[in-house]
């Protein structure tokens, strides 16, 4: 898919609707998160400027200290 820019959407917010949020990461990693509490957890761990998914850590499989 082309034209998908990286970023945090969050849908259903305000209605009598399930929130559903949507982050796609500069590097390509996606994650969908369904219900207040883990769209409430995903907006407090989602970066839009910096991947975490790209630091040595990460690559690597280790925890940063």
């Amino acid at each position: 898919m082309t034209g998908i820019q990286p970023g945090l959407v969050v849908r259903g917010l305000g209605r009598r609707e399930i929130p559903v949020a949507d982050w796609l990461c500069a590097c390509g990693h996606h994650e969908r998160a369904r219900g207040r509490r883990a769209v409430t957890e995903l907006t407090t761990r989602a970066t839009v400027q910096h991947c975490p998914h790209t630091t040595p850590a990460v690559i690597s499989g280790r925890t940063a200290a």
